[in-house]
């Protein structure tokens, strides 16, 4: 096992690499830079900048290089001194920017995460083991509903019942009054009295899908031989389905693990923007409009790593899961 890891490991770094160059390249590939969204918006506004002060800017950010040289200036910041470079459209270091919003973002995404598993691994095998039952029925209805309704239309209608009946305030993570407040008790509890609204949009389209695929899978297991022959030799049905089954008809959940994260924190941008989530996917767009190159070029490559390192944590919990897989 510690064998295959470091194998495992070692082929992340030349992947990793080639993500950082493809998001680099990306993020320049429309034309004009940083500097011109600027003096287009100064020219909007009746101004301009003197061609002194846009060649300052130009060696200040390192503009006027060519390519390879950003791009090394850029990656060897973050592998040697852990500097992510400067955000130009905010003027702070990017480093801070993403740590400001990653706290908040991985709570957001965890917790939907695990709203999604808590939700989709008992409907979905209720409704294998009770197949064509009411409950079956109810359930796969729900499950179509979850997979129609687009994430932000879901959003505004919860966001309008939770004024409308509950009177709390709509949209972000804090109420007014706690939203610039230093950390405390009252605070956390104001946090989880709006976390419960993201956590039911973003989870919904997603524990959909996974009972379907738990009912899927699962039904496939139960007609196979070895089922059959359990239950003959008076195997409890309990102890059957949790002990076979189950452990099988799971590779789906733990196989999605790997990429599901990063979607949850960059895929859900609109619905981000309609709740108004202090997270990242807002100012990734944000960063990409403005052509901030090393703001969006490390939000690129922090949902890469992200990615690869899911995948790899997929790989090893679906190895120890299933008896079938072999480390090779």
């Amino acid at each position: 096992m510690a064998k295959y890891i470091l194998k495992r490991l070692l082929y992340m770094i030349p992947t990793l690499i080639a993500i950082s160059l493809v998001s680099f390249i990306i993020i320049q590939l429309p034309p004009g830079d940083f500097l011109t969204s600027v003096e287009a918006q100064m020219e909007n506004q009746g101004t301009s900048l003197q061609a002194d002060q846009l060649a300052a800017l130009q060696q200040q950010y390192g503009l006027d290089q060519p390519f390879y040289v950003q791009y090394w200036k850029w990656i060897s910041g973050i592998l040697l001194r852990g500097d992510f470079g400067y955000s130009f459209q905010w003027n702070r270091p990017v480093g801070q920017l993403i740590w400001d919003r990653l706290g908040l973002t991985f709570l957001v995404s965890i917790t939907a995460f695990v709203f999604i598993w808590i939700v989709a691994f008992p409907i979905g095998i209720y409704s294998a083991v009770r197949k064509y039952s009411a409950g079956d029925y109810a359930a796969t209805f729900i499950g179509f509903i979850g997979l129609a309704i687009p994430n932000f239309v879901l959003a505004l209608v919860l966001m309008y019942v939770s004024f409308a009946a509950f009177g709390q305030s709509v949209g972000g993570l804090f109420s007014p009054g706690f939203l610039n407040a230093p950390w405390s008790l009252p605070k956390l509890g104001d946090l989880l009295k709006h976390l419960w609204l993201p956590t039911i949009v973003l989870g919904l389209s997603g524990t959909a899908g996974l009972i379907r695929i738990m009912r899927a899978n699962l039904l496939d297991e139960l007609s196979k031989a070895y089922v059959v022959t359990a239950r003959a030799k008076g195997l409890s049905e309990w102890r059957l389905l949790m002990k076979y089954p189950v452990r099988i008809a799971l590779n789906p959940f733990v196989s999605t693990a790997g990429w599901y994260l990063p979607e949850l924190i960059s895929g859900v941008t609109i619905t981000a923007i309609v709740l108004s989530l202090p997270v990242a996917g807002p100012l990734l767009i944000q960063s990409l409009e403005a052509q901030d190159m090393y703001l969006a070029g490390s939000f690129i490559l922090l949902l890469s790593v992200l990615t690869v390192v899911g995948t790899l944590l997929s790989d090893l919990l679906l190895a120890l899961l299933d008896p079938r897989i072999r480390y090779k």
